[in-house]
Protein backbone atom coordinates (compact mmCIF):
# COMPACT_ATOMS: atom_id res chain seq x y z
CA UNK A 1 0.00 0.00 0.00
CA UNK A 2 1.03 3.31 -0.40
CA UNK A 3 -0.59 6.93 0.75
CA UNK A 4 -1.66 9.90 -1.80
CA UNK A 5 -3.37 13.55 -0.71
CA UNK A 6 -3.76 16.30 -3.72
CA UNK A 7 -4.38 19.43 -2.38
CA UNK A 8 -5.71 21.20 -5.24
CA UNK A 9 -4.95 24.94 -4.45
CA UNK A 10 -2.99 26.98 -1.78
CA UNK A 11 -2.78 25.33 1.41
CA UNK A 12 -3.45 27.43 4.05
CA UNK A 13 -2.37 25.78 6.91
CA UNK A 14 0.41 23.86 6.23
CA UNK A 15 1.04 22.22 9.75
CA UNK A 16 -2.01 20.85 9.70
CA UNK A 17 -1.30 19.27 6.40
CA UNK A 18 1.74 17.50 7.37
CA UNK A 19 0.20 16.47 10.34
CA UNK A 20 -2.85 15.00 8.87
CA UNK A 21 -1.10 13.49 5.81
CA UNK A 22 1.19 12.09 8.71
CA UNK A 23 -1.76 9.56 9.71
CA UNK A 24 -1.16 7.46 7.07
CA UNK A 25 2.75 7.27 7.00
CA UNK A 26 2.61 3.37 8.14
CA UNK A 27 0.90 2.95 4.41
CA UNK A 28 4.02 4.06 3.05
CA UNK A 29 7.09 3.97 5.77
CA UNK A 30 9.35 3.52 2.98
CA UNK A 31 9.99 7.33 1.52
CA UNK A 32 7.80 10.50 1.52
CA UNK A 33 7.81 13.29 -0.59
CA UNK A 34 5.73 16.44 -1.06
CA UNK A 35 5.90 18.42 -4.74
CA UNK A 36 4.50 21.73 -5.51
CA UNK A 37 1.90 20.80 -8.28
CA UNK A 38 0.16 24.31 -9.80
CA UNK A 39 -0.97 26.14 -6.92
CA UNK A 40 -1.15 23.15 -4.66
CA UNK A 41 0.84 20.38 -3.59
CA UNK A 42 0.84 16.60 -3.91
CA UNK A 43 2.14 14.00 -1.61
CA UNK A 44 3.00 10.13 -1.21
CA UNK A 45 3.98 8.25 1.26
CA UNK A 46 5.72 4.66 -0.48
CA UNK A 47 5.80 1.01 0.17
CA UNK A 48 7.82 0.06 -2.59
CA UNK A 49 6.39 -3.09 -4.39
CA UNK A 50 7.22 -2.76 -7.57
CA UNK A 51 10.30 -1.04 -8.79
CA UNK A 52 12.22 -1.12 -4.99
CA UNK A 53 14.97 1.51 -6.69
CA UNK A 54 14.65 5.46 -5.26
CA UNK A 55 13.68 5.73 -9.38
CA UNK A 56 10.00 4.40 -8.72
CA UNK A 57 9.38 7.46 -5.89
CA UNK A 58 6.20 9.42 -6.72
CA UNK A 59 5.23 11.53 -7.39
CA UNK A 60 6.34 10.98 -11.33
CA UNK A 61 6.32 14.05 -13.70
CA UNK A 62 6.25 14.70 -17.31
CA UNK A 63 6.89 18.09 -18.93
CA UNK A 64 5.46 19.92 -15.57
CA UNK A 65 2.81 17.10 -15.08
CA UNK A 66 2.71 15.17 -12.10
CA UNK A 67 1.22 12.24 -10.63
CA UNK A 68 0.41 9.90 -7.47
CA UNK A 69 -0.95 6.96 -7.35
CA UNK A 70 -1.75 4.09 -5.12
CA UNK A 71 -2.67 1.25 -7.08
CA UNK A 72 -1.41 -1.84 -8.66
CA UNK A 73 -1.64 -1.66 -12.40
CA UNK A 74 -1.67 -5.49 -13.73
CA UNK A 75 -0.72 -5.87 -17.25
CA UNK A 76 1.34 -2.49 -17.25
CA UNK A 77 4.46 -4.31 -19.18
CA UNK A 78 2.53 -4.31 -22.74
CA UNK A 79 0.88 -0.95 -22.18
CA UNK A 80 4.74 0.84 -21.49
CA UNK A 81 5.83 -0.95 -24.56
CA UNK A 82 3.47 0.50 -26.29
CA UNK A 83 4.40 4.11 -25.05
CA UNK A 84 8.12 3.49 -25.82
CA UNK A 85 7.63 2.82 -29.55
CA UNK A 86 5.44 6.39 -29.22
CA UNK A 87 8.80 7.18 -27.45
CA UNK A 88 8.13 8.03 -24.16
CA UNK A 89 11.17 7.04 -21.87
CA UNK A 90 10.68 5.45 -18.34
CA UNK A 91 13.59 5.63 -15.27
CA UNK A 92 12.07 2.86 -13.29
CA UNK A 93 10.02 -0.36 -13.36
CA UNK A 94 7.35 1.00 -11.36
CA UNK A 95 4.21 0.09 -13.00
CA UNK A 96 2.47 3.59 -11.94
CA UNK A 97 5.23 5.25 -14.38
CA UNK A 98 3.06 4.57 -16.89
CA UNK A 99 -0.05 6.82 -15.79
CA UNK A 100 1.20 10.24 -17.24
CA UNK A 101 2.17 9.04 -20.32
CA UNK A 102 -1.43 7.13 -21.09
CA UNK A 103 -2.87 10.43 -19.80
CA UNK A 104 -0.93 12.23 -22.04
CA UNK A 105 -2.31 10.05 -25.11
CA UNK A 106 -5.64 9.20 -24.16
CA UNK A 107 -6.78 11.80 -21.77
CA UNK A 108 -9.48 10.60 -19.24
CA UNK A 109 -10.36 7.77 -21.86
CA UNK A 110 -6.96 5.96 -20.05
CA UNK A 111 -9.08 4.85 -16.75
CA UNK A 112 -11.90 2.91 -18.64
CA UNK A 113 -8.68 0.83 -20.23
CA UNK A 114 -6.80 -0.19 -17.14
CA UNK A 115 -6.66 -3.47 -15.73
CA UNK A 116 -6.30 -2.53 -12.33
CA UNK A 117 -7.07 -1.40 -8.47
CA UNK A 118 -5.82 2.31 -8.01
CA UNK A 119 -6.62 5.55 -6.42
CA UNK A 120 -4.78 8.76 -8.31
CA UNK A 121 -4.42 12.44 -8.45
CA UNK A 122 -2.62 14.03 -11.08
CA UNK A 123 -2.47 17.53 -11.65
CA UNK A 124 -2.34 18.42 -15.70
CA UNK A 125 0.31 21.44 -16.43
CA UNK A 126 -0.76 21.85 -19.90
CA UNK A 127 -4.94 22.57 -18.81
CA UNK A 128 -3.80 23.60 -15.52
CA UNK A 129 -6.24 21.19 -13.47
CA UNK A 130 -6.60 18.58 -11.32
CA UNK A 131 -7.63 14.53 -12.37
CA UNK A 132 -8.51 12.54 -9.38
CA UNK A 133 -9.95 8.59 -10.06
CA UNK A 134 -10.74 5.32 -8.60
CA UNK A 135 -10.96 1.95 -9.79
CA UNK A 136 -14.31 0.19 -10.34
CA UNK A 137 -14.83 -1.40 -6.95
CA UNK A 138 -13.00 0.57 -4.78
CA UNK A 139 -10.67 -1.59 -3.50
CA UNK A 140 -8.19 1.28 -3.16
CA UNK A 141 -9.20 4.09 -1.04
CA UNK A 142 -9.95 7.57 -1.39
CA UNK A 143 -11.80 10.13 0.24
CA UNK A 144 -12.30 13.56 -0.50
CA UNK A 145 -13.60 17.02 0.96
CA UNK A 146 -13.49 20.92 0.72
CA UNK A 147 -11.11 23.22 2.66
CA UNK A 148 -13.51 26.32 4.38
CA UNK A 149 -11.82 28.31 1.00
CA UNK A 150 -14.04 25.83 -1.34
CA UNK A 151 -10.77 24.18 -2.69
CA UNK A 152 -10.99 19.67 -3.28
CA UNK A 153 -9.05 18.35 -0.94
CA UNK A 154 -8.04 14.42 -2.15
CA UNK A 155 -6.47 11.53 0.09
CA UNK A 156 -6.57 8.07 0.54
CA UNK A 157 -8.29 7.69 4.38
CA UNK A 158 -10.26 10.09 5.78
CA UNK A 159 -8.10 10.49 8.51
CA UNK A 160 -5.45 12.54 6.11
CA UNK A 161 -8.68 14.97 6.04
CA UNK A 162 -9.75 14.91 9.49
CA UNK A 163 -9.52 18.95 10.53
CA UNK A 164 -8.72 19.87 6.99
CA UNK A 165 -12.26 19.71 4.95
CA UNK A 166 -16.00 20.06 6.57
CA UNK A 167 -17.68 17.09 5.35
CA UNK A 168 -15.76 13.90 4.10
CA UNK A 169 -16.94 11.83 1.82
CA UNK A 170 -15.73 8.43 0.03
CA UNK A 171 -14.80 8.93 -3.47
CA UNK A 172 -17.05 7.31 -5.73
CA UNK A 173 -15.49 3.95 -7.49
CA UNK A 174 -15.71 3.57 -11.00
CA UNK A 175 -15.79 7.60 -11.48
CA UNK A 176 -13.07 10.63 -12.37
CA UNK A 177 -12.81 13.93 -10.92
CA UNK A 178 -12.13 16.57 -13.77
CA UNK A 179 -13.14 20.47 -13.39
CA UNK A 180 -15.23 20.17 -10.03
CA UNK A 181 -17.57 17.33 -11.81
CA UNK A 182 -17.50 13.42 -10.73
CA UNK A 183 -18.03 11.31 -14.02
CA UNK A 184 -18.84 7.63 -14.15
CA UNK A 185 -16.19 5.78 -16.72
CA UNK A 186 -17.75 2.32 -15.36
CA UNK A 187 -20.65 0.74 -13.15
CA UNK A 188 -18.98 -2.75 -12.63
CA UNK A 189 -22.02 -3.83 -11.26
CA UNK A 190 -24.25 -2.67 -14.50
CA UNK A 191 -25.31 -5.71 -16.67
CA UNK A 192 -25.68 -4.83 -19.98
CA UNK A 193 -27.02 -7.99 -21.31
CA UNK A 194 -28.03 -11.37 -18.85
CA UNK A 195 -25.23 -14.11 -19.62
CA UNK A 196 -27.18 -17.82 -20.57
CA UNK A 197 -24.10 -19.77 -19.96
CA UNK A 198 -24.76 -23.19 -19.28
CA UNK A 199 -23.41 -24.92 -16.14
CA UNK A 200 -20.07 -26.20 -17.14
CA UNK A 201 -19.14 -23.03 -19.13
CA UNK A 202 -19.63 -20.92 -16.76
CA UNK A 203 -17.88 -22.72 -14.19
CA UNK A 204 -15.23 -23.13 -16.80
CA UNK A 205 -14.90 -19.60 -17.25
CA UNK A 206 -15.07 -18.59 -13.29
CA UNK A 207 -12.28 -21.59 -12.91
CA UNK A 208 -10.15 -19.88 -15.79
CA UNK A 209 -11.09 -16.01 -14.72
CA UNK A 210 -9.96 -16.43 -11.19
CA UNK A 211 -6.72 -18.68 -12.03
CA UNK A 212 -5.73 -15.83 -14.26
CA UNK A 213 -6.77 -13.36 -11.06
CA UNK A 214 -4.36 -15.09 -8.73
CA UNK A 215 -1.41 -15.05 -11.62
CA UNK A 216 -1.62 -11.56 -12.17
CA UNK A 217 -1.67 -10.65 -8.42
CA UNK A 218 1.34 -12.89 -8.26
CA UNK A 219 3.89 -10.28 -9.71
CA UNK A 220 5.23 -8.51 -7.52
CA UNK A 221 9.50 -7.46 -6.48
CA UNK A 222 8.25 -8.05 -2.78
CA UNK A 223 7.70 -11.14 -1.09
CA UNK A 224 4.08 -12.43 -1.01
CA UNK A 225 1.98 -13.90 1.49
CA UNK A 226 -1.85 -15.15 1.75
CA UNK A 227 -4.29 -14.60 4.22
CA UNK A 228 -5.84 -18.37 4.65
CA UNK A 229 -8.77 -18.66 7.12
CA UNK A 230 -9.84 -22.60 5.91
CA UNK A 231 -12.89 -21.27 4.24
CA UNK A 232 -13.43 -21.64 0.75
CA UNK A 233 -12.78 -18.16 -0.65
CA UNK A 234 -9.48 -17.73 0.82
CA UNK A 235 -8.63 -21.44 0.28
CA UNK A 236 -8.96 -21.49 -3.59
CA UNK A 237 -7.05 -18.74 -3.35
CA UNK A 238 -3.79 -19.89 -1.91
CA UNK A 239 -4.26 -23.36 -3.79
CA UNK A 240 -4.02 -21.68 -7.21
CA UNK A 241 -0.67 -19.92 -5.97
CA UNK A 242 0.43 -22.67 -4.52
CA UNK A 243 0.10 -24.36 -8.33
CA UNK A 244 1.48 -21.00 -9.57
CA UNK A 245 4.60 -20.81 -7.44
CA UNK A 246 7.57 -22.95 -7.73
CA UNK A 247 8.50 -22.59 -3.82
CA UNK A 248 5.44 -23.34 -0.94
CA UNK A 249 4.01 -20.53 -0.43
CA UNK A 250 3.58 -18.62 2.76
CA UNK A 251 -0.24 -18.79 4.45
CA UNK A 252 -1.08 -17.17 7.48
CA UNK A 253 -4.05 -18.15 9.84
CA UNK A 254 -5.92 -16.65 13.16
CA UNK A 255 -7.93 -17.46 15.73
CA UNK A 256 -8.85 -17.26 19.90
CA UNK A 257 -7.02 -19.24 22.22
CA UNK A 258 -9.79 -21.84 23.03
CA UNK A 259 -12.26 -22.18 19.94
CA UNK A 260 -11.14 -21.52 17.12
CA UNK A 261 -12.92 -22.90 14.54
CA UNK A 262 -10.87 -22.26 11.46
CA UNK A 263 -8.00 -23.01 12.76
CA UNK A 264 -7.91 -26.29 11.84
CA UNK A 265 -9.50 -26.32 8.91
CA UNK A 266 -6.84 -23.70 7.15
CA UNK A 267 -4.11 -26.48 8.85
CA UNK A 268 -5.80 -28.62 6.45
CA UNK A 269 -5.71 -26.84 3.51
CA UNK A 270 -2.07 -25.63 4.30
CA UNK A 271 -1.14 -29.67 4.86
CA UNK A 272 -3.24 -30.34 1.23
CA UNK A 273 -1.38 -27.74 -0.72
CA UNK A 274 1.78 -27.73 0.98
CA UNK A 275 1.96 -24.05 1.97
CA UNK A 276 4.96 -22.97 5.01
CA UNK A 277 1.75 -22.56 7.54
CA UNK A 278 1.84 -20.08 10.41
CA UNK A 279 -0.99 -20.00 13.30
CA UNK A 280 -1.40 -16.85 15.19
CA UNK A 281 -3.27 -16.96 18.45
CA UNK A 282 -5.45 -13.45 20.07
CA UNK A 283 -7.13 -14.13 23.27
CA UNK A 284 -9.64 -11.61 25.12
CA UNK A 285 -7.55 -9.38 26.44
CA UNK A 286 -5.96 -8.88 23.10
CA UNK A 287 -9.11 -7.90 21.28
CA UNK A 288 -11.02 -5.61 23.90
CA UNK A 289 -7.67 -4.05 24.35
CA UNK A 290 -6.84 -3.24 19.97
CA UNK A 291 -10.65 -2.42 19.93
CA UNK A 292 -10.46 1.53 20.14
CA UNK A 293 -7.31 1.22 17.83
CA UNK A 294 -9.12 -0.67 15.37
CA UNK A 295 -12.21 1.70 14.93
CA UNK A 296 -10.14 4.39 14.50
CA UNK A 297 -7.84 2.29 11.81
CA UNK A 298 -11.19 1.72 9.95
CA UNK A 299 -12.68 4.75 10.20
CA UNK A 300 -16.06 2.91 10.42
CA UNK A 301 -19.20 2.10 12.96
CA UNK A 302 -20.14 -0.85 11.25
CA UNK A 303 -21.17 -3.88 13.64
CA UNK A 304 -20.22 -6.35 11.00
CA UNK A 305 -16.43 -4.79 9.41
CA UNK A 306 -14.96 -4.13 13.05
CA UNK A 307 -16.06 -7.82 14.25
CA UNK A 308 -14.15 -9.25 11.07
CA UNK A 309 -11.67 -6.74 11.59
CA UNK A 310 -10.09 -7.85 14.75
CA UNK A 311 -8.64 -10.89 13.50
CA UNK A 312 -7.58 -9.19 10.09
CA UNK A 313 -5.74 -6.52 12.36
CA UNK A 314 -4.00 -9.17 14.95
CA UNK A 315 -2.55 -11.28 12.30
CA UNK A 316 -1.56 -8.43 9.82
CA UNK A 317 0.51 -7.23 12.65
CA UNK A 318 2.00 -10.74 13.43
CA UNK A 319 2.87 -10.61 9.86
CA UNK A 320 4.28 -7.26 9.62
CA UNK A 321 6.69 -7.38 13.39
CA UNK A 322 7.86 -11.45 12.10
CA UNK A 323 8.21 -11.72 8.80
CA UNK A 324 9.83 -9.41 5.85
CA UNK A 325 6.58 -10.21 3.52
CA UNK A 326 5.31 -6.90 1.93
CA UNK A 327 2.23 -8.29 -0.10
CA UNK A 328 -1.23 -10.47 1.05
CA UNK A 329 -3.35 -11.78 -0.81
CA UNK A 330 -6.80 -12.38 0.50
CA UNK A 331 -10.12 -14.18 -0.58
CA UNK A 332 -12.19 -10.83 0.02
CA UNK A 333 -15.25 -10.35 -2.70
CA UNK A 334 -16.22 -13.64 -3.49
CA UNK A 335 -19.39 -13.62 -1.41
CA UNK A 336 -20.55 -10.49 -2.98
CA UNK A 337 -20.60 -12.26 -6.12
CA UNK A 338 -21.67 -15.46 -5.27
CA UNK A 339 -23.35 -15.57 -2.09
CA UNK A 340 -23.48 -15.19 1.86
CA UNK A 341 -25.67 -17.40 4.33
CA UNK A 342 -28.24 -14.87 3.96
CA UNK A 343 -28.83 -14.84 0.52
CA UNK A 344 -30.32 -18.27 0.24
CA UNK A 345 -33.38 -16.21 1.49
CA UNK A 346 -33.75 -15.10 -1.63
CA UNK A 347 -37.25 -14.66 -2.98
CA UNK A 348 -36.21 -14.62 -6.44
CA UNK A 349 -33.40 -14.76 -8.76
CA UNK A 350 -34.06 -10.94 -9.26
CA UNK A 351 -33.64 -10.52 -5.55
CA UNK A 352 -30.45 -12.06 -5.54
CA UNK A 353 -29.20 -9.92 -8.42
CA UNK A 354 -30.54 -6.60 -7.22
CA UNK A 355 -28.76 -7.66 -3.38
CA UNK A 356 -25.44 -8.40 -5.30
CA UNK A 357 -25.72 -5.17 -7.57
CA UNK A 358 -25.78 -3.11 -4.26
CA UNK A 359 -23.13 -4.75 -2.30
CA UNK A 360 -20.99 -4.57 -5.00
CA UNK A 361 -21.35 -0.96 -4.83
CA UNK A 362 -21.12 -0.91 -1.43
CA UNK A 363 -17.84 -2.82 -0.92
CA UNK A 364 -15.71 0.27 -0.59
CA UNK A 365 -17.48 0.67 2.61
CA UNK A 366 -17.47 -2.45 4.56
CA UNK A 367 -15.21 -5.84 3.32
CA UNK A 368 -12.99 -4.30 1.44
CA UNK A 369 -12.49 -1.22 3.92
CA UNK A 370 -11.57 -3.75 5.82
CA UNK A 371 -9.09 -5.41 4.37
CA UNK A 372 -7.16 -2.35 3.26
CA UNK A 373 -6.84 -0.83 6.11
CA UNK A 374 -6.09 -3.97 8.56
CA UNK A 375 -3.26 -4.59 6.40
CA UNK A 376 -1.99 -1.23 5.41
CA UNK A 377 -1.99 -0.17 8.59
CA UNK A 378 0.52 -2.78 9.41
CA UNK A 379 2.47 -1.63 6.19
CA UNK A 380 1.50 -4.04 3.72
CA UNK A 381 -0.27 -4.55 0.46
CA UNK A 382 -3.53 -6.16 -0.29
CA UNK A 383 -4.35 -7.75 -3.35
CA UNK A 384 -7.76 -9.39 -3.94
CA UNK A 385 -8.21 -11.91 -6.36
CA UNK A 386 -12.13 -12.21 -6.95
CA UNK A 387 -11.69 -8.87 -7.22
CA UNK A 388 -10.28 -9.08 -10.97
CA UNK A 389 -12.70 -6.84 -13.40
CA UNK A 390 -12.78 -9.72 -15.70
CA UNK A 391 -13.97 -12.32 -13.10
CA UNK A 392 -16.60 -9.72 -11.47
CA UNK A 393 -17.67 -8.67 -14.50
CA UNK A 394 -18.17 -12.27 -15.65
CA UNK A 395 -20.21 -13.28 -12.64
CA UNK A 396 -22.24 -10.45 -12.33
CA UNK A 397 -23.65 -10.73 -15.97
CA UNK A 398 -24.64 -14.60 -15.45
CA UNK A 399 -28.02 -15.62 -15.34
CA UNK A 400 -28.92 -14.87 -11.63
CA UNK A 401 -31.40 -18.17 -11.90
CA UNK A 402 -28.35 -19.97 -12.03
CA UNK A 403 -26.19 -18.57 -9.13
CA UNK A 404 -29.22 -18.19 -6.51
CA UNK A 405 -28.65 -21.08 -4.02
CA UNK A 406 -31.05 -24.26 -5.95
CA UNK A 407 -28.26 -27.02 -5.31
CA UNK A 408 -28.54 -26.90 -1.64
CA UNK A 409 -25.19 -25.54 -1.34
CA UNK A 410 -24.39 -21.96 -1.19
CA UNK A 411 -21.75 -21.06 -4.11
CA UNK A 412 -22.46 -23.79 -5.95
CA UNK A 413 -20.87 -22.10 -9.34
CA UNK A 414 -17.64 -21.17 -7.37
CA UNK A 415 -17.86 -24.89 -5.75
CA UNK A 416 -18.13 -26.96 -8.74
CA UNK A 417 -15.90 -24.95 -11.14
CA UNK A 418 -12.76 -26.55 -8.78
CA UNK A 419 -14.66 -29.76 -8.47
CA UNK A 420 -12.55 -32.77 -9.39
CA UNK A 421 -9.31 -30.84 -10.19
CA UNK A 422 -7.64 -31.92 -6.99
CA UNK A 423 -7.12 -28.10 -5.98
CA UNK A 424 -8.35 -29.29 -2.74
CA UNK A 425 -9.53 -31.79 -0.33
CA UNK A 426 -13.66 -32.41 -0.59
CA UNK A 427 -13.43 -31.38 2.93
CA UNK A 428 -12.74 -27.87 2.33
CA UNK A 429 -14.25 -27.40 -0.91
CA UNK A 430 -17.89 -28.13 0.27
CA UNK A 431 -17.08 -26.62 3.45
CA UNK A 432 -20.14 -24.60 4.64
CA UNK A 433 -19.76 -20.88 4.76
CA UNK A 434 -18.91 -19.56 8.30
CA UNK A 435 -18.55 -15.85 8.87
CA UNK A 436 -15.00 -14.87 9.77
CA UNK A 437 -15.55 -13.15 12.49
CA UNK A 438 -17.34 -15.82 14.25
CA UNK A 439 -14.85 -18.74 12.84
CA UNK A 440 -11.95 -17.60 14.70
CA UNK A 441 -13.82 -18.18 17.91
CA UNK A 442 -17.67 -17.64 18.97
CA UNK A 443 -16.48 -16.29 22.04
CA UNK A 444 -14.75 -13.14 19.98
CA UNK A 445 -17.86 -12.06 19.48
CA UNK A 446 -19.71 -12.70 22.47
CA UNK A 447 -16.87 -11.31 24.24
CA UNK A 448 -17.54 -7.92 22.32
CA UNK A 449 -20.72 -7.66 22.95
CA UNK A 450 -21.00 -8.80 26.75
CA UNK A 451 -18.08 -6.10 26.74
CA UNK A 452 -20.84 -3.40 25.32
CA UNK A 453 -23.60 -4.71 27.51
CA UNK A 454 -21.34 -3.83 30.82
CA UNK A 455 -20.67 -0.41 29.28
CA UNK A 456 -24.16 0.84 29.29
CA UNK A 457 -27.17 0.82 31.42
CA UNK A 458 -30.09 0.24 29.24
CA UNK A 459 -31.25 4.05 30.02
CA UNK A 460 -27.69 4.83 28.62
CA UNK A 461 -28.34 3.16 25.62
CA UNK A 462 -31.48 4.97 24.84
CA UNK A 463 -30.70 8.05 25.64
CA UNK A 464 -27.30 8.06 23.57
CA UNK A 465 -28.39 6.24 20.50
CA UNK A 466 -31.25 9.19 19.99
CA UNK A 467 -28.27 11.49 19.66
CA UNK A 468 -27.72 9.58 16.31
CA UNK A 469 -29.95 9.95 12.98
CA UNK A 470 -28.11 8.56 10.51
CA UNK A 471 -27.39 4.92 10.85
CA UNK A 472 -28.90 5.42 14.47
CA UNK A 473 -27.02 2.37 16.98
CA UNK A 474 -30.01 -0.29 17.26
CA UNK A 475 -27.82 -2.53 20.02
CA UNK A 476 -25.13 -1.43 22.83
CA UNK A 477 -22.70 -3.12 20.52
CA UNK A 478 -23.45 -0.62 17.79
CA UNK A 479 -23.82 2.44 20.36
CA UNK A 480 -20.10 1.40 21.44
CA UNK A 481 -18.68 1.45 18.43
CA UNK A 482 -20.42 4.05 17.14
CA UNK A 483 -18.85 6.57 20.37
CA UNK A 484 -15.63 5.34 19.47
CA UNK A 485 -16.03 6.38 15.83
CA UNK A 486 -17.21 9.64 16.74
CA UNK A 487 -14.15 10.32 19.12
CA UNK A 488 -12.34 10.27 15.94
CA UNK A 489 -14.30 11.54 12.95
CA UNK A 490 -16.64 14.02 14.72
CA UNK A 491 -19.61 14.82 12.58
CA UNK A 492 -18.69 11.87 9.73
CA UNK A 493 -20.74 9.04 10.13
CA UNK A 494 -22.46 9.66 6.78
CA UNK A 495 -18.94 8.25 4.94
CA UNK A 496 -20.44 4.98 5.56
CA UNK A 497 -24.09 4.29 3.74
CA UNK A 498 -25.72 2.17 6.99
CA UNK A 499 -24.95 -0.85 8.86
CA UNK A 500 -24.09 -4.19 6.72
CA UNK A 501 -27.09 -6.26 7.58
CA UNK A 502 -28.85 -9.12 5.76
CA UNK A 503 -31.52 -7.79 3.98
CA UNK A 504 -34.67 -7.48 6.37
CA UNK A 505 -37.32 -7.37 3.84
CA UNK A 506 -36.76 -10.97 2.93
CA UNK A 507 -38.46 -13.79 5.22
CA UNK A 508 -36.01 -15.35 7.62
CA UNK A 509 -33.61 -12.16 7.41
CA UNK A 510 -35.68 -9.44 10.01
CA UNK A 511 -32.33 -9.84 12.94
CA UNK A 512 -30.74 -7.54 14.94
CA UNK A 513 -27.35 -9.21 14.56
CA UNK A 514 -25.23 -9.32 11.68
CA UNK A 515 -23.31 -12.45 12.24
CA UNK A 516 -25.00 -16.09 10.10
CA UNK A 517 -25.57 -17.58 13.68
CA UNK A 518 -28.63 -15.93 13.79
CA UNK A 519 -29.83 -17.17 10.78
CA UNK A 520 -31.95 -20.74 10.59
CA UNK A 521 -29.82 -22.06 7.88
CA UNK A 522 -26.25 -21.65 9.61
CA UNK A 523 -26.76 -25.21 10.54
CA UNK A 524 -22.97 -26.81 10.95
CA UNK A 525 -21.24 -23.67 9.29
CA UNK A 526 -19.43 -22.91 12.78
CA UNK A 527 -18.18 -26.21 13.44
Amino acid sequence: MCSIIGYCGPVPDMERFTRGFAQTKSRGPDDTRLAPAGPGLLGFHRLAIMGLTPAGMQPFSLEGSLAVCNGELYGFRPLREQLRQKGYTFASDSDCEILLPLYREYGTDMFAMLDAEFACVLYDAQAQTFVAARDPIGIRPLYYGYDPAGTIVFASEAKNLVGLVGKIRPFPPGHYYQDGAFIPYCDIAAVPEICHDDLETACGAIRDKLIAGVRKRLDADAKVGFLLSGGLDSSLVCAIAARESDRPIRTFAIGMEGDAIDLKYARQAADYIGSDHTEVYMTRREVLEALEEVIHLLGTFDITTIRASMGMYLVCKAIHRQTDIRVLLTGEISDELFGYKYTDFAPSPEAFQQEAEKRVRELHMYDVLRADRCISVNSLEARVPFGDLDLVRYVMCLDPAMKINRYGKGKYLLRHAFEGLGYLPGEILWREKAAFSDAVGHSMVDDLKAYAEETYTDEEFEEKRQRYTHARPFTKESLLYRELFEKYYPGQGEMIADFWMPNRTWEGCNVDDPSARVLSNYGQSGT
